[in-house]
């Protein structure tokens, strides 16, 4: 116990030291997350824009073309010469386009980072529109999509997406169709990015070898770059609660099965340290969560399988996936349900819950080693209306949980057992 209570006090004073103020800009005031880091001469800095991911597409895959877009540097250095004074001074400058947000990722050594910040700023008032540029991705876009034809995992997991949040956006690929990706021209992603990447949706995350004051300077002189837009949140989507198996049939010598659920819990909710706790132990512990061990160990039916509790701001499911041989796929699949089921109707051992506890509370300050990682949990406790340090709180309640608080938890979740399986398998010899 006294162990586990120092643990705690040392990770509060790690994930503490990140401080959230607003910069205001044009009356705008943009969140600004920070944390000063003198261990090594690096900065690094995001721009994080909500309510603009993948999930706001107009048009299937538009704001992976964004992000591509994006990377293909300014119109005046055209990408070669743009990535050239990039590395010239070892600066790295990335876009990135997630499900609910978009990223514009900047790092270097302490002594660049002014450099970069100039770079982002001609980044962004002047992207490569160009025919050419448009074309280059195209190209790669498509390309990768035909290469997915013959992805098993990737077709699997798309139909189960489509099972389980049908005519949403998350039943559509992010990076689209052949057919959409073709459609798209440089006025759509121009105007996407006009749309979305402003000051009303930006949120600056940033730290290292550098004092608040400035770091705030240099995030403001970007800021200014950014115009007005209207922010629209993403309208939340709901899992739909219905046992249902579609079944694809290609030429596989295996069989790839992914599956889910509804799972209701909001992102915001108070009870996110339950879900974490029954997640690890249902099966995103790989050896020796129940998945494994009933369906892997026990019955030799798989060569892996896991499965996780999902919860976003947009949406909330349970999520999983197994790989087997095509003779086993049903058998396989039934043992999903039955384990669920026994999970829901039994609950977890004491003995499972010290497991758990043992092994989340003492691999949590692996996830806060470095910069990144607590910026990044910085970020993710203030996007969830949650207070900076809240996860010390978590670990917290964690270590204070007790087993029928957990199994109490898990037997009202009675929705995860109303599972859809995309089941993507060869012909059976």
């Amino acid at each position: 116990m006294k162990k586990i209570i120092i643990l705690i006090t040392v990770i509060q004073g790690i994930l503490m030291s990140a401080t959230l103020n607003p910069i205001k800009i044009n009356s705008v005031e943009v969140p600004f997350i920070f944390e000063e880091d003198n261990s090594l001469p690096i900065i690094s800095m995001q721009l994080i824009f909500k309510n603009s991911g993948s999930l706001t597409d107009s048009k299937d895959g538009l704001m992976k073309m964004a992000e591509k877009l994006l990377n293909e540097g300014t119109k005046k250095d055209g990408s070669v010469g743009f990535a050239t004074k990039l590395e010239s001074r070892a600066i790295g400058l990335s876009a990135h386009a997630g499900a609910e947000t978009f990223v514009i990722e900047l790092g270097s050594l302490k002594s660049e980072f002014s450099h970069g910040i100039e770079l982002l700023q001609e980044l962004l008032q002047d992207p490569n529109y160009s025919d050419e540029t448009l074309g280059k991705i195209k190209t790669q876009t498509i390309g990768s999509l035909k290469a997915k034809e013959s992805d098993f995992d990737y077709i699997s997991s798309l139909a189960m997406k489509s099972m389980l949040f049908p005519n949403t956006p998350l039943a559509k690929a992010s990076l689209g169709t052949v057919k959409s990706v073709e459609s798209i021209t440089l006025n759509d992603i121009k105007k996407q990015i006009s749309e979305h990447l402003g000051l009303e949706n930006a949120i600056v995350v940033m730290g290292g070898d550098i004092g608040q004051a400035e770091a705030f300077k240099l995030a403001a002189h970007v800021l200014l770059k950014l115009s007005h837009v209207k922010s629209t949140d993403i309208i939340p989507m709901k899992a739909v609660g219905e046992e249902q198996t579609k079944e694809s049939i290609v030429k596989s010598e295996q069989a790839y099965v992914y599956f889910g659920a509804p799972f209701d819990v909001a992102y915001d909710s108070k009870e996110r340290h339950l879900s974490q706790v029954s997640s690890f132990i249902l099966g995103s512990s790989g050896f020796g969560s129940r998945l494994m061990e009933e369906i892997r160990v026990k019955k030799g039916l798989v060569y892996s399988v896991y499965s996780r509790f999902n919860i976003n701001k947009s949406h909330s499911y349970f999520s999983g996936y197994l790989q087997t041989k095509i003779e086993s796929g049903e058998e396989a699949v039934n043992s999903v349900k039955e384990v669920v089921q026994l999970f829901l109707d039994k609950g977890v051992t004491q003995e499972e819950l010290t497991a758990a506890k043992q092994f989340i509370l003492g691999s949590e300050p692996l996830r806060n080693e470095i910069l990144s990682q607590r910026l990044g949990r910085a970020f993710q406790e203030y996007y969830t209306n949650r207070p900076l340090g809240s996860s010390t709180e978590n670990l917290k309640k964690i270590e204070a949980m007790r087993l029928d608080e957990l199994n109490e938890f898990i037997q009202k979740h009675k929705e995860i057992a109303q599972i859809s399986f995309s089941v993507v398998t060869g012909e059976k010899k």
